[in-house]
Formats: structure tokens, C-alpha cells, sequence
């Protein structure tokens, strides 16, 4: 990674930052009104982020952000211990290919570690080359299915 790129862990002080978090996801995702269009009040994201079973990480050029990570601790019922899902990783354009999104993952390491984490795990669409290679060099492959099952019987899902 460049020298003048920071991660760290956002708090519940940094909803300016989380929301500039939320913008690169939106571009990177090509979804921007899923993620700027109907955001939470300060006060959902003030408590979301002080919250131990989710952990938002940004990257920084300077003060800019550029990437984020998005992640929730489940805890598990079968034994004492939990596991991290990455729910959402981008990273801006311009700044691929530096090693922006394997420092969000050993950020989100070093805390998983610290939360008594036994494992990250992270889903991947088919035709997502680059994101399929960056985990598979770090970590071992399952393959799934996934379902969407609405809370209201009889409804399609969201975007179908």
C-alpha cells in the first residue's frame, strides 16, 4: 500500500466519515441511491457504530476516504464463540489494485481476533473475477447457494 493510505475502525464519532463510506460504496457498487438515497438518522448510525456486532473500516488517501469495509459479528449458539461476515467491501476506482482491500480484511482481522472471532467469512458473485481472486489468496473456498427469503410470504424478493 501507498504510504499516505490509513485504515482504522470507524466509532460512533465518525458519521461524517461513515457517510463518505457509504458515497465510494454506492460508486463502486454502481448503486448509489441504495446506499446515499434513504440513509440513517445520526442517531441509528452513532449507535450502529458503537455497536460490537458490526464494524465499519475505512481507508484513507489524506482525509479522503476510498474504501470501506462492512462487517457484522454473529454470535454463534453451538459453542462460546463468533464468527465476521464481510457484508459489503469496495474500494474507489482510482485506487484498485494498491492493496487497499487486503488492508481492510487484516484490519477486520486484527478486530475479529480481539472479539474472539474464529472465523471471517464473505460471499462473492460469479462474473466478480477480481474480488474472487483477492479472497481465494486469502482464504479457503466454499461453494454455496444463496437464498433471499422475504419476511412477507408471497412477495418477490428485493429487485427481482
Amino acid at each position: 500500500m501507498e504510504a499516505a493510505i490509513s485504515i482504522r475502525r470507524l466509532g460512533p464519532a465518525d458519521i461524517a466519515t461513515m457517510r463518505s463510506m457509504l458515497a465510494v460504496l454506492g460508486r463502486a457498487f454502481a448503486e448509489p441511491e441504495t446506499y446515499t438515497g434513504k440513509q440513517p438518522g445520526e442517531a441509528y448510525l452513532a449507535k450502529l457504530l458503537d455497536s460490537e456486532t458490526f464494524v465499519a473500516i475505512a481507508a484513507f488517501d489524506g482525509e479522503q476516504v476510498i474504501g470501506g469495509l462492512a462487517a457484522y459479528v454473529l454470535q454463534k449458539f453451538e459453542q462460546e464463540r463468533s464468527e465476521v461476515y464481510i457484508y459489503d467491501l469496495a474500494v474507489a476506482e482510482e485506487h484498485r489494485r494498491l492493496g487497499v482491500a487486503t488492508g481492510l480484511i487484516e484490519a477486520l482481522r486484527e478486530i475479529a481476533v480481539r472479539l474472539g472471532a474464529y472465523v471471517i467469512y464473505v460471499q462473492a458473485d460469479y462474473g466478480d473475477d477480481p474480488a474472487i481472486a483477492l479472497y481465494a489468496r486469502l482464504g479457503a473456498r466454499e461453494d454455496v447457494m444463496h437464498f433471499d427469503i422475504e419476511v412477507t410470504p408471497g412477495r418477490a424478493a428485493p429487485g427481482k
